[in-house]
């Protein structure tokens, strides 16, 4: 028990133990006993810096496909990657979910929606569509598949073959915040189509070009963003960059945003995500961020440094970055990963901090 009053007499302290118990008992808790806690000098996460191995991740769902039905009650056969630093949650960090997804042949998840927002990432594999309030959206290797709030949703495996993949959701900032809701739809397939391209992208698909009888929205009505314009849009950029035209985020190192056609902003309200590529042997700057974020490499290896621990990581793993901790990247070989972050929300609330190049670069 510490006080601002400094040492005090026998009396005193008898009269102050008194007071805290009555502080308890009408349900008080003074600020000067919780002020470290509560306000820090700096933000002192509960998640720790984590990593996530494709080789273990894949074989875990692989199992729970034979085990684990989809259906109602459980409704998805997504498994959450749960950092150590949170123990008893399914949390990646304070704010954002992670999981792997596995649907086996020919299986169909059923349509639901929610209040949280949502994203699919695929590593590998195709021949899974997603139906996005009833439009079908194919889900292939680097695509970037979208589910915002409230919009209906189901999977269905149209191969003879699994596919997995990883989810991405706003559920631990959803649930601190006392917001969630989840709607069952059909129990049955809305659609069974399975176009090459979907409405979505046929309407908001087209570089620079929007239809202008439909008003901005909140999050992109754009479903799909596909690996082929990913990753034209990082070779061109540090294509550029070796033709002395500055286009990167800092030398050998590569990043887009995707983005929303009808605002240019985050493609979702309280997500953020980014491709990034670096050529083999960069090391990218040291950088810190009020946030956190969650990292899965594409294709490469290298080595992730955060805080003071590194993880030497490979296609398909996943690291998970708490706000606040240091940050730097070294590739191998060449590297792509895939980002999301909560950095919309930070932006959003007046809290955004980033300082880069600090203590050099590891």
């Amino acid at each position: 028990m510490t006080t601002p009053a400094g040492q005090l007499s026998e009396p005193e302290d008898v009269a102050l133990k008194q007071l805290y118990d009555d502080f308890d008992r009408a349900a008080l808790m003074p600020l000067w006993t919780q002020r470290e806690e509560m306000m820090s000098l700096v933000p002192s996460p509960g998640a720790v810096p984590a990593c996530w191995r494709w080789a273990t991740l894949f074989p875990l769902a692989s199992r729970a496909g034979e085990l684990v039905p989809v259906g109602r009650g459980g409704e998805r056969r997504a498994i959450a990657l749960a950092n150590p630093g949170i123990p008893g949650r399914p949390f990646t960090t304070a704010t954002l979910w992670a999981a792997i997804q596995f649907l086996g042949p020919h299986e169909s998840a059923p349509a639901h929606r929610h209040s949280q927002t949502a994203f699919r990432f695929v590593v590998e594999g195709e021949g899974v569509w997603t139906n996005v309030d009833g439009d079908a959206v194919a889900m292939r290797r680097g695509d970037l598949l979208l589910t915002p709030s409230w919009h209906f949703h189901e999977h269905h495996n149209t191969t003879d073959k699994p596919m997995a993949w990883l989810d991405g959701l706003d559920i631990p900032l959803v649930h601190q915040l006392d917001a969630g809701f989840f709607e069952l739809g059909p129990d049955t397939l809305t659609t069974a189509a399975t176009p090459a391209r979907s409405v979505s992208e046929r309407l908001w698909g087209h570089p620079g070009l929007l239809p202008a009888a439909m008003p901005a929205r909140p999050n992109s009505p754009l479903m799909a963003y596909r690996w082929i314009h990913t990753d034209a849009a990082l070779s061109d950029q540090l294509a550029c960059e070796a033709e002395g035209v500055p286009a990167t985020v800092e030398p050998g190192h590569g990043a887009v945003r995707f983005t929303n056609p009808t605002t240019g902003g985050d493609v979702l309200r309280t997500i953020r995500t980014e491709m990034h590529r670096l050529r083999a042997g960069v090391t990218t700057t040291r950088v810190r961020t009020v946030g956190s974020s969650v990292w899965q490499v594409f294709e490469g290896s290298g080595t992730v440094y955060v805080a003071d621990q590194s993880f030497e990581v490979a296609t398909g793993d996943v690291v998970a970055v708490p706000s606040w901790q240091k940050l730097t990247i070294e590739a191998t070989t060449g590297l792509d990963l895939f980002r999301f972050g909560d950095d919309p929300v930070y932006e959003a609330l007046g809290l955004a901090r980033t300082v880069r190049g600090e203590d050099g670069t590891r």
